[in-house]
C-alpha cells in the first residue's frame, strides 16, 4: 500500500516553526510537509471556501494549467487565477513550468480553538 503524501495546516507562532526548521537541519530527518499560519483568521482567509474547492479537485491531479483547474471547478479563469496566485504565495501550490502543482494527496488540519 503506498503512503499517503499529506500536508500538515496548523495555527502555531512563527518560534515553534523555526523551532522544527532547526531540528530538521541539525538532524537531517524529513518531517511532515507542514504549513503553520499565525492566527486562525489568517487560516480563513487565506484558504477560502473556493480555495479549499481549488486544492480539493488539485490534489493527486499532478500539474494542471489554470485554464484546465478553473474548468475542474466550473469557475470563471481569471477568478480561478486570482485564487491560484493567492494560493502560491501561501506556499500550498507550486510552480511547474506553464503548470500549477498541488503536491499533495491529502490536506490534514490542525489547530484548537480556545476562549481568548
Amino acid at each position: 500500500m503506498e503512503k499517503m503524501n499529506v500536508v500538515v495546516l496548523d495555527v502555531r507562532p512563527l518560534a515553534d516553526t523555526l523551532e522544527d526548521f532547526s531540528r530538521t537541519w541539525k538532524t537531517g530527518e524529513s518531517s511532515q510537509p507542514r504549513i503553520s499560519f499565525a492566527t486562525p483568521e489568517l487560516l480563513w482567509k487565506v484558504l477560502t471556501a473556493k480555495r479549499w474547492h481549488i486544492l480539493k479537485t488539485m490534489a493527486g491531479a499532478g500539474p494542471l494549467a489554470i485554464r484546465e483547474v478553473a474548468r475542474r471547478v466550473k469557475r470563471d479563469v481569471k477568478a480561478v487565477h486570482s485564487d491560484v496566485h493567492a494560493l502560491l504565495k501561501a506556499g500550498l501550490l507550486e510552480k511547474a513550468g506553464k503548470f500549477v502543482v498541488f503536491p499533495y494527496d491529502a490536506v490534514h488540519v490542525d489547530f484548537i480553538l480556545q476562549a481568548a
